[in-house]
């Protein structure tokens, strides 16, 4: 297949509460960050990066991309310069997506397929949703 114009990925909060949504490959992470939290009803409100570990301290990660790197803080890449493409090469391709460093949300994501764009679609699109994603900001006189 010639090169994969988009990605459809699967990002989940956990086994139950995902979505799978299909974007442009040739976008940045800074837009897939966007999109990720869009798609779960959050404000696009903080700093985030994305992370090769899937366990344990992401911030151990030999690979991340970090929002804080445009800022010319750390020693990550940029998110608003590496693209979807080179990020996320292939099918079966995970990361951790980590948005808010003060609540932590972590998202796994994982690329499922790829794509040739179609004529006349608005990307990107959300293709599932599965489970009720939690309140960002969940009243504290509900805990």
């Amino acid at each position: 297949m010639a090169e994969a114009q988009t990605h459809i990925f699967r990002v989940s909060l956990s086994p139950k509460v995902y979505r799978e949504f299909e974007i442009l490959s040739a976008k940045t992470l800074y837009h897939l960050g966007e999109e990720i939290v869009r798609v779960f009803g959050f404000g696009f409100d903080h700093a985030f990066g994305f992370y090769s570990k899937l366990t344990g301290s992401v911030y151990d990660s030999p690979v991340k991309y970090e929002l804080f790197a445009d800022m010319g803080e750390g020693e990550a890449r940029s998110v608003k310069r590496s693209r979807i493409a080179d990020a996320f090469p292939a099918i079966g391709a995970r990361m951790t997506f980590l948005f808010d460093y003060g609540d932590e949300w972590l998202f796994r994501i994982e690329v499922i397929d790829l794509k040739r764009k179609e004529p006349k679609v608005r990307y990107p699109r959300l293709l599932k949703s599965n489970g009720v994603a939690p309140e960002q900001y969940p009243d504290a006189d509900d805990e």
